[in-house]
């Protein structure tokens, strides 16, 4: 019998389904500091911005901003200061050699709790070109369009 695990989302990517096409998602753990893991759980973060990078065999984020928090004085980090990945080795020798092909980023898609610990997770994406995004603006209002003629009807 599989356990549902509990997810509290606190931030989410969007303009990475928008302007990415997301082949695999991973999930990984992020190493942060005390005031940090509290300000998350007021929810104060944001991942628009950030990028993931691939140093000495180690996974890092860049620019996801956590705002300090606000009773934490001389204990708060820098907003922006980069962050290590957790994953195994394997894992990161994996997505590093799939990242290196053409055309391929690691992009973050969701910083959530779970089971009381931060995770991320994060996709290997491919960029959507403009007539692919085109395409997915028309397939949404084709959608729309539909649920509102369904919702029509039923009435």
């Amino acid at each position: 019998m599989a356990v549902k695990k509990d997810r509290k989302l606190i931030a989410n990517n969007k303009k990475a389904y928008h302007d990415y096409l997301i082949e695999e998602k991973y999930e990984a753990g992020i190493a942060l500091a005390g005031t940090e893991v509290k300000s998350l759980r007021m929810g104060r973060c944001s991942i628009k911005e950030a990028f993931i990078t691939v140093k000495d065999g180690e996974m890092f984020i860049e620019h996801m901003h956590i705002s300090p928090y606000e009773k934490g004085n001389i204990f708060n980090k820098d907003p922006l200061r980069t962050r290590k990945l957790l994953l195994h080795k394997r894992e990161i020798l994996k997505i590093a050699g799939q990242a290196a092909q053409k055309g391929y980023t690691i992009m973050p898609l969701q910083v959530y709790f779970m089971e009381g610990k931060v995770k991320l997770e994060i996709g290997l994406a491919r960029g959507k070109k403009l007539y692919d995004k085109r395409a997915d603006i028309a397939k949404k209002d084709m959608r729309r369009e539909a649920e509102r003629e369904m919702k029509i009807r039923l009435r």
